[in-house]
């Protein structure tokens, strides 16, 4: 577990499925990362961040210390095979609608750089997403990750001439 002022990131547990399945089937919130979820894609995604635990990896529930609110889902994961940072850390993070704006993201992202720096060996981690998510990639950049140049790529997730192909790759270094 993983404190900050406002908020604990925990490992899933049963009680937040039906939450972050909610979040990843809805539409209007997957929009610029992998719309199309149904309920079994979104099973999937939570039960291969689990297998991930064992490295010390995977995505954290992000709870609201004040309600028990389940606001999003954040952490690290190893690179896909399709992408170009295939095996290496990745950072990823999905706030739901009623939560964009007060900064739970940064707060949550924050804090798992910081852990994940006393506990993995890796020199950097990187974090990727479609060219028009503006949004994640200026959250990447107040986390103090910048644009790799040759970051770039058309994701094979989505077919030939789909708005979210054209991608791009941030990282962030370890602190010195």
């Amino acid at each position: 577990m993983i404190e900050t002022a406002r908020l604990l990131l925990r490992a899933p547990e049963a009680r937040d499925r039906d939450t972050l399945v909610r979040m990843f089937t809805d539409r209007e919130l997957m929009a610029q990362l992998f719309p199309g979820l149904d309920a079994a894609a979104a099973d999937a995604v939570l039960a291969k961040h689990d297998r991930l635990r064992s490295e010390g990896l995977g995505f954290l529930a992000v709870e609201r210390r004040e309600d028990g609110a389940v606001v999003g889902f954040c952490g690290l994961k190893r690179g896909e095979a399709h992408v170009p940072i295939h095996g290496k850390i990745e950072a990823g993070w999905i706030v739901d609608l009623p939560w964009w704006g007060r900064g739970y993201a940064r707060e949550a992202m924050e804090a798992v750089l910081a852990d994940s720096w006393a506990r993995i060996a890796d020199d950097r981690i990187y974090a990727i997403t479609s060219a028009v998510n503006v949004r994640s990639q200026g959250l990447m950049a107040r986390l103090g990750m910048y644009r790799l140049p040759d970051g770039d790529y058309l994701s094979k997730t989505f077919p030939d001439g789909h708005v979210l192909q054209p991608s791009v790759t941030f990282a962030i270094d370890r602190p010195a």
